[in-house]
C-alpha cells in the first residue's frame, strides 16, 4: 500500500541534509527495493497530487516553498524564543519566532504564524514570523505555588512558559495553603487584558522539597508515573513464568568468567561483558544484553505502556521507569550470581582490534561479579586485593581491547569533545550542597566502546539482512553550519574548510586542546552539529563514523532498543525473513515519537536539575565566581557556572554604556564606542544579583573583565567522549545522603 510510505518520504525530504533527488534516486537512498519501487511511486504521485511535494526541474522532488502564513505548532525556547513547527512540511523548515512576536503562544499551541522575510544570509533569504492567531492550546495544566494577595487566591505557575498569574476561587478550608505547590487546570483563558481563571486539581505539598519539586516537575512535562493495572497484571505473569532451568533452546555461558559494570548506586543492570582470546591473537567479546523481549510481548499491556512511554526519565532520588520496578530492578537485571536471560552479541576481533566476525544467540548469562566503574578502574591500577585472578585478568584484557577499539574508530573519524563535566552532591537533607567533576575513569569509555560495537554490529546485521528497522542517525552538520564554524575558528586562529568533514574536526579540536580557545571552539562545534535522532532512514552517524548505527544495549529503558531486540530474536531463531516486513511510515512516526519523548524527559531532568541548583544559589546572591559565556543575544549575555552547570542572564544594560552590536557569525558582542568584545567561550567574572526559583532564572551581573580569556576553571584534565553519540549507561538514580547527580549522563546518554 503506497500509505506506508507516505510519512517517510516527505520525512526524508524535510530533512536539513537533503540534496533534490528523482524519484529512483530517492528510492534508492531510502532503501526501497525494486520490488517496492511501484508502491513507493504511487505514493510520490499522492504526494505530489495533494501539493505536499514538487517535482521541480531536472524531475527532482522538493518540499514546496514556504507560504506568506503558516499552521503548526509552536515550540518556545528557554531564551525567549520560538518555532512554529509546521503540520505541512515546506522546503524552509520550523518557522523562527523572536522573542517579541510570539503572541502569548506556549510549547504545544496550535497557531497561525505570519511569514515575513528577515534578509538574506549567505546568498539564501531567511524568513521570521509573528504569531498572530492562538488556534487551540496545547496544554491546560499548569504546577506553581499557590498565593493570596488581598484576598484573592492565585496560582504562581513555575517557568517561563505561562509568566501570569492564574486566578483560582475554590479555596476553602480544606485547600492547601499559601506555598503550596499544586497543579491548576485553567478553565478560562480570559480576554486580553484578563487574567486566566483556573481550579485546583493536584495538592503536591510544600514547595521546595526535593520529592515535591520532583513530582512538580513530571506533572510540568506530563510524564506517566503510575503503571495501569492490566500492565502491573501483565508484568507479575511475565515474572512468575520466569523458569531459566527450562528454556533449552538458549545456550548457556556457565564456562565464561561475564561481569556487570555500572554506577555506584545503578540497580537495573542490562549490560554484562564477557571477553576471552580466540586462540590466534584476537579475541572474541560478549556484549550480554538483558533480554525485555522475552518479557514483554509484542502487542501486549506491557508493551502498549512501553511504547506510550518510551523511555525511562532519571531524577536525582527517583526514576520514572519505563517498565515496572519488578521487571527492570528483577528478573531482567542480571544481577550477580543468578541466571538471566540475554540476547548476546558475539564479536571477533583481531589482533589490531579490527572486527573479523559476528555472531548472534539467545543466551543465559550468570554474572559474576557487579562492579563499579571506580572499583573497575581500581582493579586496571592494581588495587586487585580480594577480587578474583580471572576476574583480574577479564579486566586487563578488557582495556587492551577497548584501547584498541577506541584507537581504531578515531582513525576512522569518531569524534570527541572537550566540555566540562560535574556531578552534584546532597546533603542528608537532600539539598544540593556543592558540585565536583565527573568521575573521569577510562572504564567508563571502556564499556562505551563494547557498546558501540555492540550496537554497530547489530546495524550491520539487519541491514545485511535488507530489514526496515529503527536506526539511531546523527546527520552531518549542513553546508550552514559548516559555514558558521569556519567563520567562527577564522576569529579564533584556525582554518577549516566550510565543507566540514570528520577529520577537519578532529584537526581543530585537537589544535586547541590545552589552548585558552579550546572550550569556546568545542562548544561552537557541539552547536553545529543536529541532534542524533531515531528514523528508518539510512543516514548514519556522523560523530560515531557509522554507516549503520541503532540502539541495541539498553532495552530495559529505551523502547528503540526492545524494537531491535525482536529482531535479533528472530535471527536467532531464523525467522527473520519470514517476518512480514514493515511499514516505514509506521517505523517513521515511531521514531518520532521516541525522539520527541527523549528530549521531553531530557528537558525534565534538566529543569529538576536546574531547580535544584537554583535552590542552593539563592543562599549565594551576592557572591561572584567566573563564569564562561555560552551564548550572546540582542538582551544580554548568557554566563554558565563552571561548577554547576546552569546559566544566567547578564543584560544588555549591565554591560556598560555602550552601542552593543551582536556578530551571530562570530558568536560575539562588539562595543562599537569602546570595542569591546564579549564571545562564547570567554571567561566574564559576575555577582549573582538576584535567583527566581520559580521562573528558573540566574540574574547576573558583571563583577570585572579578565583581559584575556582562557579555559574554564576545572576543565583540563577531564576525559573525552564520542560527540553526537548516547553515553549509554545508566543515570544515577541516587538514593543516600551526599549521592552525586551527575548532570552530563542524561545529555550524553542522548546526543
Amino acid at each position: 500500500m503506497p500509505e506506508r510510505y507516505v510519512d517517510a518520504i516527505v520525512k526524508f525530504l524535510a530533512a536539513r541534509e537533503y540534496q533534490p533527488l528523482k524519484p529512483r534516486q530517492l528510492a534508492r537512498q531510502m532503501g526501497v527495493g525494486e520490488d517496492d519501487y511501484g508502491t513507493f511511486r504511487e505514493a510520490v504521485k499522492r504526494l505530489r497530487d495533494a501539493g505536499r511535494i514538487v517535482l521541480g526541474a531536472k524531475n527532482v522532488l522538493t518540499l514546496p516553498e514556504i507560504s506568506g502564513r503558516v499552521i503548526g505548532f509552536f515550540r518556545a525556547n528557554p531564551r525567549g524564543f520560538g518555532f512554529v513547527i509546521p503540520e505541512t512540511p515546506n522546503a524552509h523548515g520550523d518557522l523562527f519566532i523572536p522573542p517579541d512576536r510570539t503572541g502569548g503562544a506556549m510549547t504545544g499551541d496550535r497557531v497561525t504564524a505570519r511569514v515575513y522575510q528577515q534578509g538574506r544570509r549567505e546568498g539564501e533569504r531567511m524568513y521570521a514570523g509573528e504569531i498572530v492567531e492562538i488556534l487551540q492550546r496545547g496544554r491546560n495544566r499548569f504546577v506553581g505555588t499557590l498565593q493570596n494577595a488581598d484576598g484573592t487566591w492565585f496560582v504562581l505557575p513555575d517557568g517561563a512558559q505561562l509568566t501570569t498569574p492564574i486566578v483560582v476561587r475554590d479555596i476553602s478550608s480544606a485547600s492547601p495553603k499559601a506555598g503550596a505547590k499544586v497543579v491548576v487546570e485553567i478553565v478560562r483563558y480570559g480576554e486580553v487584558g484578563e487574567l486566566p481563571t483556573g481550579v485546583i486539581v493536584e495538592h503536591l505539598g510544600e514547595k521546595g522539597r526535593i520529592e515535591v519539586e520532583t513530582l512538580a516537575v513530571i506533572r510540568a512535562h506530563g510524564l506517566p508515573d503510575v503503571f495501569a493495572d492490566e500492565t502491573m497484571s501483565d508484568a507479575r505473569a511475565a515474572v512468575g513464568g520466569f523458569d531459566p532451568s527450562r528454556d533449552g533452546r538458549r545456550e548457556k555461558l556457565s564456562g565464561q568468567t561475564v561481569v556487570t559494570i555500572d554506577p555506584d548506586d545503578a540497580r537495573d543492570f542490562d549490560d554484562a561483558i564477557s571477553l576471552r582470546p580466540d586462540g590466534r591473537g584476537g579475541a572474541v567479546l560478549g556484549v550480554h544484553i538483558a533480554d525485555v523481549s522475552h518479557f514483554v510481548r509484542e502487542g501486549g499491556p506491557l508493551d502498549v505502556e512501553a511504547r506510550q512511554r518510551t523511555t525511562s526519565v532519571y531524577f536525582p532520588r527517583r526514576v520514572v521507569p519505563m517498565l515496572p520496578e519488578i521487571l527492570s530492578n528483577g528478573v531482567c537485571s542480571l544481577q550477580e550470581g543468578q541466571d538471566r536471560f540475554c540476547l548476546s552479541a558475539f564479536i571477533r576481533y583481531d589482533a589490531d582490534a579490527h572486527v573479523t566476525g559476528t555472531r548472534f544467540a539467545e543466551t543465559v548469562i550468570r554474572s559474576a561479579k557487579r562492579l563499579t566503574y571506580r572499583q573497575a578502574q581500581g582493579i586496571l591500577d592494581g588495587k586487585t586485593g580480594g577480587y578474583a585472578p580471572q576476574i583480574v585478568e577479564l579486566l586487563k584484557r578488557m582495556e587492551r581491547l577497548a584501547r584498541g577499539i577506541e584507537a581504531r574508530r578515531r582513525k576512522a573519524g569518531m569524534l570527541h569533545l572537550d566540555l566540562p563535566e560535574v556531578e552534584l552532591v546532597f546533603d542528608a537533607d537532600n539539598k544540593v550542597v556543592d558540585a565536583v567533576p565527573e568521575d573521569s575513569s577510562y572504564t567508563h569509555t571502556m564499556i562505551e566502546m563494547f557498546m558501540v560495537e555492540a550496537n554497530e554490529a547489530v546495524a550491520d546485521l539487519l541491514h545485511r539482512q535488507g530489514r526496515k528497522f529503527l536506526r539511531r542517525i546523527h546527520p552531518a552538520p549542513d553546508a550552514q553550519g559548516g559555514k558558521q564554524l569556519s567563520t567562527f575558528a577564522r576569529v579564533c586562529g584556525h582554518k577549516l574548510p566550510h565543507d566540514l568533514s570528520r577529520h577537519d574536526l578532529q584537526a581543530l579540536l585537537a589544535a586547541v586542546r590545552g589552548k585558552p580557545e579550546s572550550y569556546a571552539v568545542n562548544l561552537a562545534v557541539l552547536k553545529t552539529f543536529q541532534a542524533a535522532e531515531y528514523s528508518p532512514m539510512q543516514i548514519g552517524h556522523f560523530a560515531l563514523a557509522s554507516e549503520n548505527y541503532c540502539h541495541f544495549t539498553s532495552p530495559i529503558r529505551r523502547y528503540p532498543d526492545l524494537t531491535i531486540h525482536r529482531l535479533v530474536r528472530e535471527h536467532c531463531r531464523g525467522k527473520l525473513k519470514g517476518r512480514a516486513a514493515d511499514d516505514v511510515s509506521e517505523l517513521t512516526r515511531l521514531g518520532e515519537q521516541c525522539t520527541t519523548s527523549e528530549r521531553r524527559a531530557e528537558a525534565a531532568e534538566n529543569e529538576l536539575r536546574e531547580v535544584l541548583v537554583l535552590q542552593f544559589l539563592q543562599t549565594k546572591v551576592g557572591e561572584e565566581f567566573e563564569g564562561v559565556i555560552t551564548g550572546v543575544t540582542n538582551f544580554g549575555l548568557f554566563v554558565q557556572s563552571p561548577q554547576f552547570l546552569v546559566e544566567g542572564l547578564v543584560r544588555m544594560q549591565d554591560l556598560g554604556d555602550d552601542w552593543w552590536e551582536v556578530e551571530a557569525r562570530y558568536g560575539q558582542l562588539r562595543g562599537e564606542r569602546t570595542g569591546r568584545r564579549y564571545r562564547i567561550g570567554d571567561l566574564l567574572r559576575v555577582r549573582i544579583a538576584a535567583v527566581d526559583v520559580a521562573r528558573r532564572q540566574l540574574n547576573l551581573v558583571p563583577a570585572r573583565d579578565l583581559k584575556a580569556p582562557k579555559a574554564p576553571a576545572g576543565k583540563s584534565g577531564g576525559k573525552h567522549r564520542p560527540a553526537g553519540k548516547p553515553k549509554d549507561r545508566k543515570p544515577h538514580a541516587g538514593k543516600g545522603p551526599g549521592t552525586p547527580r551527575h548532570r552530563g549522563n542524561a545529555r550524553k546518554r542522548r546526543r
